[in-house]
């Protein structure tokens, strides 16, 4: 029986049907070898981009944490200038008043020499109407005197 399985074995188309078997054999592991090492590859993959979609997140939170502290940063600072600005604004409308206080002081001052100056025109104008009844007077006196030595004579 050895050599008839020896003489089988020993024969061209025996070789040749175990070369397309074991080749069929073959390619039928590898490519469930590919397979498996594709589904474990492609898990890997998915946990891979899981896990940096999860760092890609953390960077996004930390980013979004320094983004707010440079927003309240910059909130402080406005609201500082702001502050700053109100105190400006209040220094310049202290001037302002001082300004106002000295133009009404101006304002009293002008009505006093206004006051003033009618007291003296008033007085000015009394003269003038004095003057005017007594030269009137003294034309009429001249004129009466002229009058009674003409007559007398």
């Amino acid at each position: 029986m050895q050599t008839d399985i020896s003489s089988i074995i020993n024969t061209p188309d025996f070789k040749e049907l175990l070369k397309k078997a074991i080749s069929e054999e073959v390619a039928r592991f590898v490519k469930e070898q590919e397979e498996k090492a594709g589904k474990v590859s492609l898990i890997e993959r998915i946990a891979r981009v899981e896990e940096a979609l999860l760092a890609q997140g953390e960077v996004i939170k930390s980013l979004q944490r320094e983004m707010d502290k440079r927003f309240d940063a910059m909130d402080a600072r406005f609201a500082a200038l702001q502050r700053e600005m109100d105190r400006r604004f209040e220094v310049v409308d202290a001037r302002f008043e001082a300004m106002d206080a000295r133009f009404e002081a101006m304002d009293a001052r002008f009505a006093a020499l206004q006051r003033e100056m009618d007291k003296r025109f008033d007085s000015l104008e009394r003269r003038f109407s004095f003057m005017q009844w007594l030269m009137a007077g003294g034309f009429g006196f001249i004129a009466i005197l002229v009058t009674v030595i003409n007559f007398l004579k």
